[in-house]
């Protein structure tokens, strides 16, 4: 089960210090009358829109879990320093007991260093019962938790559909020009940071990039041929918001997991490179479930680029969010293994061995990266299937 909450007023609850107020001076004009003089004031604490604001509070919040970490407990202070995106707490627990006994320590560790916590939801409804109505998210706050629906909610930019626990796509498809700006508008307002939809993303990006290269202007209308392409990707744009995504890698009928293993795929072509890794976790019936926990693509450069080149480049992205995976995942994985399809034999050792000339000539950046991965991890299919051997 997961729950978000909120900082109230963050930015506002940290002092500046006293020597740097002046740096924070505006002028005024009192009760907004133009035809008095003007007021000179200073920030006492920091505002919103200055570019110092969210590092300084920031700081100020990690500051807190520290110097409160034995008096209201560890799980509470990890929550602050690690689940935290400025004043946007994400956190997912296995019991409501755990969730309950979370949010309370949270609560009081937060509020000793002057930050209220409130705009609390979850999908759980022991949950929100639990946490005062002054307390939880503006949307929940009426609702009658026998028989009322759980809202919709957005989760740094992304749909949670709180009541089934699962992430949604949703894109606004307004009228834009087709022109190169308006094909950058349509492809860019799509977000997605797990790369649940990639693959799909790609081939709008592909078809920009090739506008890119036949050198139009920002506001030149496309040719037909191409239009032809846009119009499709625009309507299928529109089916992504039949896409269910469970929120939660683990399936609620999942036993207690004995192992958990990291797999990573990545490959390339002239069109673009990208990667997807899997989470495959075994239960102590034996049972499997796999489920992708992230994947990344992007268009191939413009400039001319051998594709064993190419998929060392996505070699090099997979082992980077694999990386990512783990740090993030409290490194919960026991096994991590890469796989790259069609992979030239002369290429493959340069993955093995960084005594090669190759590695250390043309492809020395990667070299640092690619090793985080062992030899025997690796392995590599000249043909289009991919197979994974466990590590």
């Amino acid at each position: 089960m997961a729950f978000i909450c909120d900082i109230e007023g963050m930015f506002h609850q940290v002092n500046v210090n006293y020597e740097h107020r002046n740096l924070l001076r505006f002028l005024w004009w009192e009760q907004g009358d133009i035809e008095r003089s003007l007021v000179e004031y200073r920030m006492t604490v920091h505002l919103f829109g200055a570019v110092s604001s969210p590092g300084c509070a920031n700081f100020a919040l990690k500051t807190t879990a520290d110097d409160f970490e034995e008096e209201c407990g560890h799980d509470a202070a990890e929550f602050v320093r690690h689940d935290f995106y400025v004043d946007d707490g994400l956190k997912s627990v296995p019991s409501v007991e755990q969730a309950i006994d979370l949010i309370e320590n949270t609560k009081t560790l937060c509020k000793k260093g002057g930050f209220n916590l409130h705009k609390f939801i979850s999908n759980r409804r022991e949950v929100i019962e639990a946490i005062p109505v002054e307390q939880r998210a503006k949307e929940i706050k009426e609702l009658d938790m026998t028989k009322d629906l759980l809202p919709i909610e957005r989760a740094l930019g992304v749909q949670w559909f709180v009541e089934s626990d699962e992430l949604h796509f949703r894109a606004e498809l307004k009228d834009r020009p087709l022109t190169r700006r308006g094909i950058l508008s349509t492809v860019s307002s799509v977000y997605d940071p797990l790369g649940l939809i990639s693959p799909f993303l790609l081939k709008g990006k592909i078809i920009l990039q090739g506008i890119c290269k036949d050198g139009a202007h920002w506001d030149d209308p496309i040719p037909d041929p191409v239009r032809m392409q846009w119009v499709k990707w625009r309507e299928d744009l529109g089916t992504l918001a039949r896409l269910k995504i469970p929120r939660c890698y683990k399936p609620v009928d999942f036993g207690e997991v004995k192992s958990v293993e990291l797999h990573n795929f990545s490959d390339a072509s002239t069109s673009g490179y990208g990667q997807c890794s899997y989470l495959k976790m075994t239960d102590l019936q034996g049972k499997i479930h796999c489920t992708l926990a992230m994947a990344k693509s992007r268009v191939t450069p413009s400039k001319p680029i051998t594709v064993p080149r190419l998929e060392l480049t996505a070699a090099l992205l997979s082992v980077k969010i694999s990386s990512f995976l783990k740090k993030e995942l409290k490194s919960t994985s026991r096994k991590s293994s890469g796989g790259t399809a069609s992979l030239s034999e002369d290429m493959y050792p340069t993955i093995q061995d960084d005594s090669t000339p190759l590695l250390q000539i043309e492809f020395s950046p990667f070299a640092s990266t690619l090793n985080r991965i062992s030899g025997e991890e690796w392995t590599q299919r000249k043909t289009l299937q991919m197979r994974l051997l466990e590590a």
